[in-house]
């Protein structure tokens, strides 16, 4: 999607397969993480579920968070079943709330254009413009615009200030 000038103008699939337009999240603050369950970062899923909570229920207009979780098989085959799967697993083990969209890959060819478009906008250390491993996070202002990428080990709680200054402006 070279066209693409935001976050807004993608439409990724959810966990049934159909376009989800990202628009619908317009002036809200969204936390972008390819995600995995087999990995040895997959207890964030419960990080994650406690920053979304936590910042949505302390601002006056809760719902302007987002966290949006897509599964990604491509580092290690640490996300290999269905969406189904996924979506359960998320939820019975570390009751995700926010929305886990349809498996994509992050990476080389067939990367959703999407993750294309984050890795462009927002290139990590030493300019690389690939997606080193599971639960890299990446945050989009109500612009629609990439404010912050960070590596997998870092923590989502310690993320709690960044979106919280995001979201006041």
């Amino acid at each position: 999607m070279a066209s693409a000038t935001s976050f807004y103008d993608f439409k990724p699939l959810d966990k049934r397969g159909q376009p989800f337009d990202l628009s619908q999240l317009k002036n809200k603050v969204i936390l972008i993480v390819n995600t995995a369950s087999k990995c040895g970062f997959t207890p964030q899923f419960a990080s994650l579920e406690s920053l979304y909570k936590t910042v949505s229920s302390s601002h006056p207009r809760g719902s302007d968070f987002v966290v949006l979780g897509f599964p990604c098989n491509q580092f290690g085959n640490q996300d290999p079943g269905s969406n189904d799967d996924i979506q359960s697993f998320c939820q019975v083990n570390y009751g995700v709330t926010f929305p886990v969209l349809a498996k994509v890959d992050v990476n080389g060819d067939k990367a959703d254009p999407l993750w294309e478009w984050l890795k462009k906008e927002y290139p990590g250390l030493m300019g690389l413009k690939r997606v080193k491993w599971n639960f890299e996070k990446f945050l989009v202002g109500r612009d629609g615009q990439v404010k912050g990428r960070w590596a997998s080990t870092t923590k989502p709680e310690s993320l709690k200030e960044v979106v919280e200054a995001e979201l006041a402006k």
